[in-house]
């Protein structure tokens, strides 16, 4: 029992900024809610449905699923694959939420690097100003641009507020050429320290809905989560192999 509080735990971290509206439960529904809040009272719902699997609801709670039985005698956590077409329908489910979230982001509150011509793909990259890795995507900008991917930046600075990766990311909204001053910060240049109203917690919260644990965290425009770096041919191989792949209108 200890095992499995422990786990699901991580429902509460990931649901801890949600907002819930609900409908009236199916008689199913309310049984598998209740298994969950009572096991975990924290946990703040963002959907409850019939599963794929028949006899089980799924319940998506920030950026996990977990699928309850319609009795709420059995909950079960992991990923859920359908054998005959090979596919990963948790990952699917999930993107879904993660895209509504995304789309919820008016372009004014990203950094925008667009490709001259009319972009093939567009990403989402939750960044720290300090992360090494992230530094190296930003380095081949151009060479995404020039592959037709639009890539659009989150800020969500590892360290938490109130430290220097923070600050920066703040100076970094807050001045005057805002792509500029990204670009020569990921060069290793310390902004000029800056204060105004900015969407540094907003961005950092989002990112916890979505399941950002290490950045750069990257999101494909139909919310699958593609992971860390990969560069300018990998980052074009994987959208293409990512289903629909193409730019979605947001």
């Amino acid at each position: 029992m200890n095992h499995m509080l422990h786990a699901l735990g991580a429902l509460v971290l990931a649901a801890s900024t949600a907002t819930t509206v609900y409908a009236a439960d199916t008689p199913a529904q309310a049984a598998a809610r209740k298994a969950l809040t009572d096991l975990v009272p924290q946990a703040r719902i963002d959907a409850i449905e019939a599963a794929p699997m028949p006899g089980f609801q799924q319940i998506i709670v920030g950026s996990q699923l977990v699928y309850v039985s319609d009795d709420g005698k059995y909950i079960l956590q992991g990923k859920l694959f359908d054998t005959a077409t090979q596919s990963d329908l948790t990952g699917k489910r999930l993107a879904v939420e993660v895209k509504k979230k995304l789309d919820g982001v008016p372009a004014a509150r990203r950094i925008v690097f667009a490709p001259a011509g009319k972009p093939q793909y567009r990403i989402t990259v939750f960044t720290d100003i300090d992360c090494g890795y992230c530094r190296k995507l930003h380095s081949q900008i151009a060479e995404y641009n020039k592959r037709g991917i639009e890539v659009d930046y989150l800020f969500f600075p590892r360290s938490g507020a109130g430290t220097e990766s923070w600050d920066k990311a703040v100076s970094v909204w807050c001045a005057k050429d805002r792509k500029a001053t990204f670009t020569a910060a990921k060069g290793g240049k310390t902004p000029p320290l800056l204060k105004c109203d900015n969407p540094i917690a907003d961005d950092f919260a989002l990112g916890g809905q979505v399941g950002v644990d290490g950045t750069p965290a990257i999101y494909t425009d139909e919310g699958v989560k593609i992971g860390g770096y990969l560069d300018p041919d990998q980052m074009l191989a994987r959208l293409k192999a990512a289903g629909k792949g193409g730019l979605a209108t947001r």
